[in-house]
């Protein structure tokens, strides 16, 4: 067999796995949600009363989910790429604006419980946010390896 870049596949250490996890997790289960539950519950029938109810509930679970997960991401991060791949890096950029609609999120939710407009709009940032995080690469842990090369 030829010795090409797909036989030379590295195997998976913990902080990849931790990351695919996190992410399969938080931004499936945002996806998931409103795209598919939500209106399945509709389809089928539930009253839209009900709907709107495990909705408002349902979402700001989720989205505390997607506010640990993303930390954990920014960990995984950190510790493949530096300190400073929070700020340089797509992947880092990505994370911090997750962590900061979450915030937003819960913050109308305590204060403007009755914008449910704005929420909408939050917790649909944050979905999007998480499809061009699935996007990205993996942190890898060769950045890990070439960063104790240097020190």
């Amino acid at each position: 067999m030829s010795k090409s870049a797909i036989f030379r596949r590295e195997p998976y250490r913990a902080g990849a796995v931790t990351w695919q996890l996190a992410q399969t997790f938080w931004v499936g289960g945002l996806w998931l949600l409103h795209f598919v539950v939500l209106p399945g519950l509709r389809e089928i029938g539930l009253a839209g009363l009900l709907v709107d109810d495990l909705s408002a509930r349902l979402k700001p679970v989720l989205v505390g989910f997607a506010l640990v997960g993303a930390a954990l991401q920014l960990l995984v991060l950190v510790q493949a790429e530096g300190v400073a791949s929070g700020w340089r890096d797509f992947r880092g950029q990505l994370l911090m604006a997750v962590l900061v609609l979450a915030g937003v999120y819960f913050a109308l939710l305590q204060w403007l419980p009755l914008a449910a407009w704005w929420l909408q709009f939050s917790y649909l940032l944050l979905a999007f946010c998480g499809l061009l995080l699935v996007l990205q690469a993996v942190p890898s842990s060769a950045a890990i390896r070439a960063r104790r090369a240097r020190h």
